[in-house]
């Protein structure tokens, strides 16, 4: 009996330091992410791409959701979000349907006004959603991440105008994966938080993680309306 709750307690000690070594990589590969935006976004990076082959279009489908940091900063948010639910994902591929969605809207020529206030906006509210000391509603934050996707999904078009339909296939194969990939890796480091646990209350860490988000959705929202 003695030797069965060793193994037990050896079992658990392993399973706990794999997550945490997972939970480190994916924190390292979003700050990465980050990184990278923060380079791009200084460097000037231009918002419309010369895609003219399909190899081009998945690249950049790839690239674009992490070069502006207030639409990076809004798939990793509503990843952690996601993570208080045990159903959560399907938040998150909502959000990433309505991305593309957006996309097509865009492609029909349908206006959505105040692309760039409205990013701006949800990255507020995704990060007030994490200084909250419970979790949202799953409908409600459903409904804010469909909503955030179409304006991003809407403002990654804009970068594609004029690219033939094989590229612009291989562009929104290529945003999807990022999409999925950085948010389910958020979710993870949520999950490995405790953000999912039973007493439903968002760790402390994540809070801090919403109000830096949220300070910076009120530096884009201002120079978007400047």
């Amino acid at each position: 009996m003695v030797m069965f709750k060793t193994k037990l307690s050896q079992s658990r000690a392993w399973e706990e330091f794999y997550t945490l070594k997972l939970m480190h990589r994916h924190i390292g590969a979003i700050a990465v992410l980050i990184l990278i935006s923060l380079l791009s976004s200084w460097s000037g990076t231009p918002d419309r791409h010369i895609i003219s082959s399909c190899w081009e279009g998945f690249i950049w489908g790839l690239a674009d959701p992490v070069i502006n940091l207030d639409c990076l900063i809004g798939i990793v948010a509503i990843g952690l979000l996601s993570s208080v639910f045990v159903r959560g994902a399907a938040i998150a591929g909502c959000f990433v349907l309505a991305s593309i969605l957006g996309i097509v809207i865009h492609i029909f020529q349908l206006n959505l006004p105040g692309i760039e206030i409205a990013i701006a906006i949800y990255t507020i509210v995704f990060g007030t959603m994490l200084m909250m000391p419970n979790q949202p509603n799953f409908i409600v934050l459903a409904l804010v991440g469909v909503s955030a996707g179409l304006f991003q999904g809407y403002a990654d078009a804009e970068s594609i105008i004029g690219a033939g339909m094989m590229p612009l296939i291989a562009y929104i194969i290529g945003m999807t994966l990022t999409l999925f990939a950085v948010a389910m890796s958020a979710r993870e480091i949520g999950s490995a938080m405790g953000m999912g646990e039973i007493n439903r209350i968002l760790p402390w860490k994540i809070s801090i993680a919403g109000f830096a988000f949220c300070a910076i959705g009120i530096v884009f929202l201002s120079n978007s309306i400047i």
